[in-house]
């Protein structure tokens, strides 16, 4: 019999194994074991306060909010995977909420459908999830719990912050850069030039290169907040010696301008880089003292941010697999702007079909175009390696960021990959075994078939796979409009996704009968 999961789960029964070591530093271990791992109870806090107020009107989790984020409250409240489900749609509206167990006492199947449904998109929207599984969060595995919860919270906080949500940002761009390069850079170092740029307005003599130790003494804080509103925001906090004082009335200034902070001062005083990360992107959402974009500006950025659907979608899901790869220190933010220099696609090479490239031949910290280039050259003799179809392709293609054929590239890599996990399937093999689960007819005979934009297909497989899977009731069996492709489509990402699959499509690719992100 199924052991019942009760929302209100606290972590007394955890109280012997969790022991304070220092100020802010857990130490986490089994009763009687020499192994601990450690972790932060400052970003535990943290964390807890930004759920607490991004969720707060959600009618699906108000049992569990607010959660203590005094105590260990957090960990148990994320263990029947609805929170994390609803954190991710405040990234992006990518989960089908019809598809989450919401009912009380869930059971172990059905916490785990939900922690798969959340990992699963975790990974779709950039998470690296390397190691996390459903078991590690009703395990409780705190530190990695903790990791997976900071990629989400950070990207819940810095959603906003892009050139498509604010093209004035252009003015962050340093000479000789090209908006390219501003394209690129993750949102981390846009907050950073933002803050910066703010500091050097208000006649600040130094800058920060970080989000640590150049801003645990609050001078910059005080001195970015007075520049964006000096009415509201003076700068007493700097006639204070004691830094916990001065971070304190720092913070009482962000709050006048109604920016929740989420941290403590001695938080600010320790320097901790993802609270303070989390504060700064708090300050931007709400004051970021930006004027309006000019005309030019608005143009630029239009001109800069103006991909063809399709091929953004193909970007976005292309790069999310590569990060999801689990390859040390790789991460794609934007695709067409990280693989010019060749380093990044082949390091991607070599997971996907170890010893393919010649690392001989590579520059692994290339300095200049020619040497971008032969790294390029050589993505293109490792696509040789593994079959791909590269006519017309060379490395100049790669390195000029030539989108068409990046994703043409690209593309072949996913697909090689995904038949490989598979046990080294061709496109034939699935279909055979996809029309043998279903047994039904009209059999399948192509992934171009149009018929598979209804997503009846699909449903019917999943429903082959785990008869409890789909609920029919919520599926539109004789309509062909676009409310009902978008409703289907929507509805079967999320059961796959609940099922364990780990897919990067949306469901307009479904809808357009998109083969070359359906086969992934």
């Amino acid at each position: 019999m199924m052991k019942n999961f009760s929302k209100s789960d606290k972590v007394s029964s955890f109280a012997k194994i969790v022991n304070k070591e220092g100020k802010n530093i857990y130490k986490v271990g089994q009763e009687g074991s020499t192994a601990f791992s450690t972790f932060s109870q400052e970003e535990t806090s943290a964390f807890t306060r930004v759920i607490n107020s991004v969720l707060e009107h959600d009618k699906h989790v108000q049992k569990l909010l607010p959660i203590n984020p005094d105590n260990m409250d957090l960990y148990p409240s994320l263990k029947d995977g609805i929170i994390l489900c609803k954190l991710i749609n405040l990234v992006e509206n990518k989960i089908d909420e019809r598809v989450i167990n919401i009912k009380d006492n869930l059971n172990v199947f059905q916490i785990t459908e939900n922690l798969n449904l959340a990992i699963n998109t975790a990974k779709v929207i950039g998470c690296t999830v390397v190691g996390i599984n459903s078991t590690t969060i009703i395990e409780q595995k705190y530190t990695l719990i903790l990791g997976l919860l900071w990629q989400i919270i950070k990207q819940v906080m810095m959603k906003d912050i892009s050139l498509k949500n604010h093209p004035q940002l252009i003015r962050l761009l340093k000479d000789g850069e090209t908006l390219g390069d501003l394209l690129k850079l993750p949102k981390e170092d846009l907050l950073l030039r933002w803050f910066n740029y703010h500091l050097t307005k208000a006649g600040h003599p130094d800058q920060i290169t970080n989000f640590s130790g150049d801003i645990k003494d609050s001078v910059k804080y005080t001195v970015l907040l007075n520049q964006l509103n000096k009415s509201t925001c003076d700068k007493s906090p700097l006639d204070e010696n004691d830094l916990t004082k001065r971070a304190e009335k720092m913070l009482n200034n962000s709050k006048k301008l109604g920016v929740e902070s989420y941290i403590t001062p001695k938080d600010v005083n320790n320097g901790n880089s993802k609270l303070n990360i989390l504060f700064t992107a708090a300050i931007f959402n709400h004051c970021h003292g930006l004027d309006p974009a000019t005309e030019q500006e608005a143009y630029d950025a239009a001109k800069l941010l103006n991909d063809d659907v399709e091929g953004t979608r193909e970007e976005r899901a292309f790069r999310n697999w590569m990060n999801c790869l689990g390859i040390e220190d790789l991460y794609v933010n934007n695709l067409y702007e990280d693989v010019k220099d060749g380093t990044i696609l082949l390091r991607v090479f070599e997971r996907i079909s170890p010893g393919c490239v010649d690392w001989k031949k590579v520059d692994k910290h290339p300095n200049n175009k020619f040497k971008k280039i032969v790294n390029c050259n050589e993505c293109i003799d490792a696509a040789k390696k593994c079959g791909f179809s590269i006519v017309g392709i060379g490395g100049t293609d790669i390195h000029d960021g030539n989108k068409k054929l990046v994703l043409a590239v690209v593309w072949q890599m996913m697909k090689h990959h995904t038949l490989k996990v598979l046990g080294n399937k061709s496109e034939d093999d699935l279909i055979k075994w996809a029309n043998e689960m279903i047994n039904k007819e009209p059999k399948l005979t192509s992934f171009k078939d149009k018929s598979l934009k209804n997503s009846l297909f699909f449903l019917n497989l999943m429903s082959a796979i785990e008869s409890r899977a789909i609920n029919w009731d919520l599926i539109v069996q004789d309509k062909d409009d676009n409310e009902s492709l978008e409703n289907n489509a929507k509805y079967a990402i999320s059961v796959a996704r609940r099922l364990g699959a780990s897919i990067f499509l949306v469901w307009e690719d479904i809808k357009d009968v998109k083969i070359t992100i359906i086969l992934g």
